[in-house]
């Protein structure tokens, strides 16, 4: 299902992983606005996707926000609600660019913030663990090396093209697994999209 997209075109503005000091929006409510998007984008059941943007538009409301995502570039777009009409950013309403937050989903995430990101990965192997077992935690134990370690997102936030290069690349070249973990792999990712990652505490 695809993220509705604005129909405009874009505004003279660099994207950017952190909101600028003109944006009116905090830090902490991008941050959830992205994770949102990308759990919208990787669920399975069109009820899950509508949602997470359901979850995601009240979010940046809160804040005169709204959401947007450019395919062409992969980006979240967040413009200030008093920019738009009938969905569409109307660019004689922009009177400072900055005040814009642009957010890329493709590519890696903040180095910065690694520590919590592979916590919260730990978390949720041993989550897998108790819920499914060993071959199933080991399985995620190995795609969460992986995203922490080459994109620092959490396992739940991975897109399809990056579960793809870890099934096809990374897994076999770097994973030594049992045959029953092999044969559970796709049974393993696939439930990452059944938990409630808001209930799983990460270790301090």
């Amino acid at each position: 299902m695809t993220d509705p997209s604005p129909t405009d075109r874009a505004i003279d503005s660099t994207p950017t992983d952190e909101p600028t000091d003109d944006a009116d929006i905090p830090s902490d409510a991008v941050e959830e606005a992205e994770r949102l998007t990308r759990l919208a984008r990787n669920a399975n059941e069109s009820e899950a996707v509508d949602l997470y943007r359901r979850r995601r538009a009240e979010l940046v409301a809160d804040h005169d926000y709204t959401p947007r995502v450019r395919e062409e570039d992969d980006t979240l777009v967040l413009y200030p609600s008093e920019w738009m009409a009938d969905g569409t950013v109307q660019l004689d309403r922009i009177e400072d660019t900055d005040r814009a937050v642009e957010v890329s989903l493709s590519g890696p995430g903040d180095a910065d913030q690694f520590d919590e990101v592979d916590a919260a990965n730990a978390a949720i192997v041993d989550r897998i663990a108790a819920e499914h077992g060993p071959e199933h935690a080991a399985n995620v134990r190995a795609f969460a090396d992986f995203m922490s370690n080459h994109y620092v997102r959490r396992v739940t936030e991975a897109t399809a093209a990056e579960r793809e290069e870890f099934r096809t690349e990374y897994y076999p070249r770097n994973v030594w697994p049992s045959d029953e973990q092999r044969d559970r792999l796709d049974r393993s990712l696939s439930l990452l999209d059944e938990l409630d990652v808001d209930a799983i505490d990460p270790k301090p």
